[in-house]
C-alpha cells in the first residue's frame, strides 16, 4: 500500500512538473516563473546519470552577477535532489530563463563562496533557512557559470 502511494505521488508530481514546464515555456515564464509569487524560476535541463536521458526540472535560482545560483535544497530531506546528483555528472547544460535560452556550466560553491552568499539566499528565499535547520545534510549551493562553448546536443 505505501509502495503504491508513492509510485502515485511520484507520478502526480512529475505531472505537475511537466505542466509547469509547458506553461513557462508558453508564456515565457510570466506564468510559473516565481515561486510562490517571489523568487524567480528558470528551467534547468540536465542529462540523467543513470538513464542518459535530458531532463527539465523548474528551479528557484537567484542571480548573482552574471552567475545563476540554485541551492539544492530539496525541501530539507536528507538527500541530494537529483538534478544536482545529474548536474555533478554531467556540468555542462542550459537553463531557460524567460524565453533566453543559455549555456552554463554547473559546479559547487566553495565554503567561502557559500558563506558570502547564503545570506542573499536567505533573503530571496526565506525557506531556505527552514530546510537547513530541518536537515543535517549541508545544503549544496551551486554556481552556474556562461559556458565558454555550446554544449553539445543530447540525443
Amino acid at each position: 500500500m505505501i509502495l503504491e502511494r508513492s509510485r502515485l505521488l511520484k507520478w502526480i508530481f512529475q505531472r505537475v512538473t511537466q505542466l509547469q514546464v509547458r506553461v513557462y515555456r508558453w508564456s515565457g515564464g510570466r506564468l510559473w516563473g516565481k515561486w510562490k509569487g517571489g523568487p524567480p524560476v528558470l528551467l534547468l535541463h540536465h542529462v540523467g546519470r543513470k538513464s542518459g536521458k535530458e531532463r527539465v526540472s523548474p528551479i528557484v535560482y537567484t542571480p548573482n552577477g552574471d552567475d545563476l545560483l540554485l541551492v539544492a535544497s530539496f525541501g530539507g530531506a536528507a538527500k541530494d535532489p537529483v538534478w544536482w546528483l545529474n548536474l555533478k555528472a554531467n556540468p555542462r547544460t542550459s537553463v531557460e530563463v524567460g524565453r533566453d535560452r543559455r549555456e552554463v556550466v554547473a559546479r559547487l560553491a566553495s565554503r567561502e563562496e557559500k558563506a558570502a552568499v547564503w545570506p542573499k539566499l536567505c533573503e530571496a528565499n526565506s525557506d531556505y533557512a527552514k530546510y537547513q535547520e530541518k536537515t543535517e545534510r549541508d545544503i549544496p549551493v551551486v554556481i552556474l557559470s556562461a559556458a565558454r562553448e555550446p554544449a553539445p546536443v543530447a540525443g
